[in-house]
């Protein structure tokens, strides 16, 4: 490659680092080929061929997110390899929530300056969210920006499409009152409600290095751990039970997403001693004085899916999760009336 530019190196603009940060990608991207894909990285699109067999009516189902405030936790700590995790998780969980399996995904990274082994560490946690969900890491777009971000900042973003035969879509309609409301556990405060965590723990590279007894690591271990993948345990309940709806308990935490799988006229009873509340966010709540309504308003407060089905169904479908490794729970029912009730 013979492309260079002195005028634009100058600028703030290195072309060659973005070549070698592509060729540091590669055997990331490699790990997320499936059946489907036609095109490596470096191509103007990223092709994919989805398998229609057995699909009568099949039907995309898209989804995009970043990462948000999180990030300023990974620049403290200079470490870069789980955030693109939370990237795409936030992006398939959502697209599974239609019962739609993930086909592809690309992802946008915008950089004050390209460091080359900074950018491949991101695309390796990207690369990873892609095994977990299953699907193919096809493109994406690194974009240097000198004076937009600071040298050492970025900002990461993507998108995900997946697939559903039409007569399997889950979207609520189902959904009635004497269903039954099964939690997945969360695996800490995933991609949401940073700015208020932030806030709290008046956060810097000094106290995200203290131990925290209660939590069993470091403020900055717990705060970086990544965002569960649901899909592919939530594919095999959906084979196995008559799931009705799912939420994705992200950010506005229960009051904002439980009530967008329930139809007009139904409200979701959670009975808040069901909830498997994980020890970071008694922290939060503790050190930040947060009332419990903001708490539950903001935070995933350890469940990160909420899951509506028949009540026959429940012992199953709990059963089903734990065979395929997720810790689940009966957390209510949804009954008459509007929004959500905690107990």
């Amino acid at each position: 490659m013979n492309s260079f530019s002195d005028s634009y190196k100058a600028a703030g603009v290195d072309v060659t680092a973005g070549y070698k940060a592509v060729e540091l990608m590669k055997s990331h991207v490699a790990r997320t080929k499936i059946p489907g894909v036609l095109s490596g990285i470096g191509g103007f699109g990223g092709l994919f061929e989805p398998d229609l067999s057995g699909v009568k009516n099949p039907v995309l189902v898209s989804g995009t997110d970043g990462v948000g405030t999180k990030l300023k936790i990974a620049f403290l700590l200079d470490k870069h390899d789980t955030v693109g995790i939370d990237c795409v998780a936030m992006c398939v969980n959502d697209v599974v929530c239609s019962g739609a399996k993930p086909l592809f995904f690309l992802d946008y990274i915008a950089v004050g300056r390209n460091v080359p082994e900074r950018v491949a560490a991101i695309v390796s946690g990207v690369a990873e969210g892609c095994v977990q969900a299953g699907c193919a890491l096809i493109g994406g777009e690194t974009a240097e920006m000198p004076g937009f971000y600071p040298v050492d900042e970025y900002d990461l973003a993507g998108f995900s499409v997946g697939m559903v035969d039409k007569d399997r879509i889950v979207d609520g309609s189902k959904v009635k009152p004497g269903d039954v409301l099964i939690g997945v556990s969360s695996s800490g405060v995933h991609s949401n409600g940073f700015s208020l965590v932030r806030k709290i723990f008046h956060v810097g590279e000094q106290n995200l290095n203290l131990h925290v007894e209660e939590l069993g690591k470091t403020l900055g271990e717990e705060l970086l751990t990544p965002t569960k993948i649901y899909v592919k345990p939530l594919l095999k309940l959906m084979e196995e039970c008559d799931v009705h709806a799912v939420s994705h308990i992200t950010g506005g935490g229960f009051y904002e997403n439980i009530p967008r799988m329930l139809r007009p006229g139904q409200m979701a009873r959670i009975e808040k001693a069901a909830v498997p509340v994980l020890p970071i966010f008694h922290v939060l709540q503790r050190t930040g004085g947060v009332p419990e309504r903001d708490m539950f308003n903001t935070f995933n407060m350890g469940v990160g899916l909420c899951i509506a089905l028949p009540a026959d169904e429940a012992d199953k479908a709990i059963s089903v999760l734990k065979e395929a490794g997720e810790n689940a729970c009966a957390l209510g029912e949804v009954k008459d009336g509007e929004g959500v009730e905690l107990c």
